[in-house]
């Protein structure tokens, strides 16, 4: 297992949406702010991101941009002004009506997404990213998201045998690639430093591809090549935690998951996460998520129906 991926993994529920959109003259759609991120790739032509509380951002043909904590924005043909975007259309609505031209603006072709996310199980990876992360397309930069934006377009211009499959797939490869893409360009934020330090990276690795083993300082120490002190010395000044608090952290993290995507019971759930018995899991989970797992699982399946 990778933390990237775990990241990913814990947020996560239900399944991506998108559209394929073309829009010409003149026009202005309104994003509400929800519990999860959006994405949009600029496959033709250019236009403007207004995200609430932000600058405007300009994109151009074959940039995207994440949206990870769901901020509230607007898309436009142009810089608009305050009140063009108050009136702005919900995209809800403005994606399925006809937009006869209007003026102005030029062509455009847009991929419109957004995940689900539970920010109660959040990675502090994912917490830490920015509001909007801009991913230019420049020449030889961001080569696999530029190679799975292809695959999406495709797919979602002319649904083929397998699509259904093939769509969320894409989506979810889509995410990874802009989170590692952010990684790689990013001048500040903890993560990018945590994963490119070997020791931390080792201790972590270990953690995450075995979470229920009987883990010390000691024993991850010696997983990671060094001693004691170093291990949690580094790792605390890089995580923000000590290394054994992240463990626990994590544990809770997976049984969350657990609970709102399986139906094991609690005595399963406990060994698999390191955990020797079910009122021990009981006692920590309560802990950190304030409610007990029965009432986090039922509460999960409500928002499942809803």
């Amino acid at each position: 297992m990778d933390v990237v991926s775990d990241a990913i993994a814990a947020v996560r529920i239900g399944q991506p949406s998108s559209n394929r959109v073309r829009v010409s003259g003149s026009w202005c759609a309104r994003f509400a702010g929800y519990d999860g991120a959006g994405f949009h790739v600029v496959l033709k032509g250019a236009c403007w991101l207004l995200p609430e509380g932000g600058p405007a951002v300009s994109l151009r043909a074959g940039d995207a941009v994440l949206l990870p904590h769901g901020t509230g924005h607007v898309l436009a043909d142009s810089p608009a002004d305050a009140a063009a975007v108050r009136h702005a259309v919900p995209f809800e609505r403005w994606s399925e009506e006809p937009r006869p031209p209007q003026g102005g603006g030029g062509e455009a072709e847009l991929l419109c997404g957004k995940y689900r996310l539970d920010r109660s199980r959040a990675h502090p990876l994912m917490s830490e990213l920015p509001e909007v992360v801009l991913l230019e397309n420049r020449v030889g930069s961001h080569l696999e998201l530029r190679s799975a934006i292809d695959l999406l377009g495709r797919e979602l211009e002319a649904r083929q045998p397998g699509s259904c499959i093939a769509v969320p797939s894409l989506l979810d490869l889509l995410l990874v690639y802009m989170i590692r893409s952010w990684m790689a360009e990013a001048a500040t934020g903890a993560w990018p430093a945590v994963l490119s330090d070997p020791v931390t990276t080792a201790a972590l690795r270990a953690l995450h591809s075995d979470p229920a083993a009987a883990w010390t300082n000691d024993r991850l120490a010696a997983e990671a090549g060094v001693s004691r002190p170093t291990l949690a010395r580094r790792f605390t000044s890089l995580v923000g935690r000590p290394p054994m608090a992240y463990l626990t952290w994590w544990r809770l993290t997976l049984a969350a998951t657990m609970l709102r995507e399986t139906e094991d019971p609690l005595t399963t759930i406990a060994h698999r996460v390191g955990y020797g018995t079910p009122y021990a899991l009981s006692h920590a989970f309560k802990r950190q998520f304030a409610t007990t797992p029965g009432r986090y699982r039922a509460q999960a399946g409500e928002q499942s129906v809803g």
